[in-house]
């Protein structure tokens, strides 16, 4: 059989194969196109075709074979396709969902899922709409969250008594110690030796001062200090400490001295004129009852959930009993506990000293009585973002009206303190001033231990020191600058994760402990282990 058309494309004949022409004749729709039109519809279907057959293999290959409707097929190429795309109509739906979720809550009696999988469950087994779903979601979430803060909440409040409480292994050192010094003559030896007694009023040797109940903590103090220093021959290290502690730091440096450094350990009971009756206001300290309450009560009454955990973490340690010590104001005496020496540096226990400290003597503090770091300005918002009104209450008028609330903070843990000008002001006698404010105030006027009274007292005379030489944070937060801890002169493990605990971050402890003698057979008697 063969088919033929005629020129005009209007009739097509069939003829049998044996050459009998057929009249079978079929016509066809007039002709509107040319052979150019038909030659490039060919064409295009020719680029088209494929296109089409590579587009339904790949659907077919990402397993949507069964999605066989323009709008599903939109959905998987709806950038290229957008009148195919119904995100934008799924998305306002699923806006609109939310926020009605948003308002409205379970009915009462209604169980909430524990999981997303139980969600799951619970929308097949029980057919569940959409609005339902939603609102049992958000249920869920809101759930989770306020587990999430409670879990916070007791980390916090946990690692707050693990920083308050004396670990098992520092308090058998100090009873070890103790006993040492009730039978073991050398432990109760002179310190310094008489030959060397002259020397604790030299003002041509360097004066550190370290007031602490840690022996530990204490003895990395001293020996960062000494072995870090160019000439240790010219260190002077006076130790202060309380009664109870008084024979266990007296035996461990009487058998354990640092030469060529000078170590002397005082008690607070050796200063006579340092009690309750000359300043009435530490006693007050210890006795009021909502001091007490504030200091000793229930440290989870008035936390708030929503505080961020450092925030909170912050909050807890400002309560901690060691701000109503004497031990804790006793920076504020230095020129009465030393009233021969001319400058001294004023050490915390929970610092390491890892450059020499000598340039610091160099340091001209220009009329001021304290050189210290500002804490307002670095890389770190949280530990350097401190201003007055971080620590200070404002919505006091005897606070807003004497103070700028955006001046700069200092910090406490390495101060410079010239205490010949310091003789000259009344510092010590306006500290006692605002304490006794905040104590009338219910301790309303600030809350956060015993720096801000004396961000009060030494304002206008604090003289700013580089930061390199004092890095704070490291018991606050893990994420500190591991470079920046290497270089600084010192560094301060301020706040609850203290390198003697526990709770010390791991990547932050040992440059605390390369300074502890874990050989010692104290310290290795009473198990205090290294990292």
């Amino acid at each position: 059989m063969q088919v033929h058309f005629s020129p005009s494309m209007n009739r097509i004949t069939i003829s049998t194969s044996n050459g009998f022409l057929d009249f079978m004749k079929v016509k066809v729709a007039a002709r509107h196109f040319s052979y150019r039109t038909l030659f490039y519809s060919v064409l295009v279907l020719a680029f088209l075709l494929p296109f089409v057959f590579i587009t339904t293999a790949l659907v077919t290959l990402e397993n949507v074979s069964k999605c066989s409707t323009n709008d599903c097929f939109g959905r998987k190429w709806g950038p290229r396709f957008s009148p195919f795309d119904s995100s934008p109509r799924d998305s306002r739906r699923f806006h609109s969902l939310l926020l009605g979720a948003a308002n409205e809550g379970l009915p009462e009696g209604v169980k909430v899922p524990e999981s997303f999988d139980e969600l799951l469950a619970d929308v097949r087994a029980n057919h569940l709409d959409a609005r339902t779903s939603v609102i049992k979601l958000k249920a869920m979430v809101d759930l989770l969250e306020q587990r999430v803060k409670t879990a916070k909440l007791q980390e916090a409040l946990y690692r707050h008594f693990a920083s308050t409480g004396i670990p098992k292994g520092l308090h058998c050192l100090s009873l070890k110690l103790t006993t040492e010094y009730s039978s073991n003559a050398k432990a109760r030896r002179e310190l310094p030796s008489p030959e060397l007694v002259p020397c604790l009023t030299d003002n041509a040797f360097f004066h550190f001062v370290v007031a602490t109940d840690n022996v530990l903590a204490a003895s990395v103090v001293v020996s960062s200090t000494v072995k870090n220093a160019a000439e240790p021959w010219k260190i002077v290290f006076h130790v202060v400490t309380d009664r109870k502690t008084y024979a266990a730091m007296h035996a461990w440096f009487a058998l354990y001295p640092l030469p060529p450094a000078i170590v002397e350990v005082k008690g607070v009971h050796q200063f006579d004129w340092l009690t309750k009756d000359h300043v009435p206001v530490l006693e007050a300290l210890e006795t009021h009852n909502n001091i007490l309450w504030y200091y000793h009560g229930d440290h989870s009454a008035g936390t708030d959930l929503n505080d961020s955990p450092r925030l909170l973490a912050a909050k807890l340690q400002a309560r901690s009993p060691k701000y109503i010590s004497i031990m804790n104001h006793l920076r504020i005496y230095l020129p009465e506990l030393f009233p021969e020496l001319k400058k001294v540096i004023f050490l915390d226990d929970d610092v390491v000293v890892q450059r020499d400290l000598s340039p610091l003597w160099d340091i001209d503090l220009e009329g001021k009585v304290n050189g210290a770091v500002e804490t307002c300005r670095g890389d770190d918002m949280w530990v350097m973002s401190k201003t007055l009104k971080t620590y200070l209450n404002f919505s006091y008028p005897v606070i807003s009206q004497r103070f700028n609330p955006d001046k700069c903070a200092w910090a406490y843990g390495m101060n410079i303190f010239d205490l010949e000008a310091w003789r000259k002001t009344d510092i010590t006698d306006i500290y006692h001033f605002w304490l006794k404010q905040n104590i009338d105030s219910n301790l309303t006027l600030w809350r956060l231990g015993t720096l801000p009274p004396a961000l009060i007292a030494f304002d206008g005379h604090v003289h700013s020191l580089d930061p390199t030489w004092h890095m704070l944070g490291l018991g606050y937060q893990p994420k500190s600058d591991i470079e920046r801890v290497r270089k600084s002169a010192i560094i301060h493990y301020n706040g609850q994760s203290k390198p003697w605990l526990d709770i010390a971050f791991p990547e932050l402890r040992p440059f605390w402990t390369k300074y502890v003698s874990y050989s010692n057979e104290f310290i290795r008697h009473c198990n205090i282990l290294g990292s």
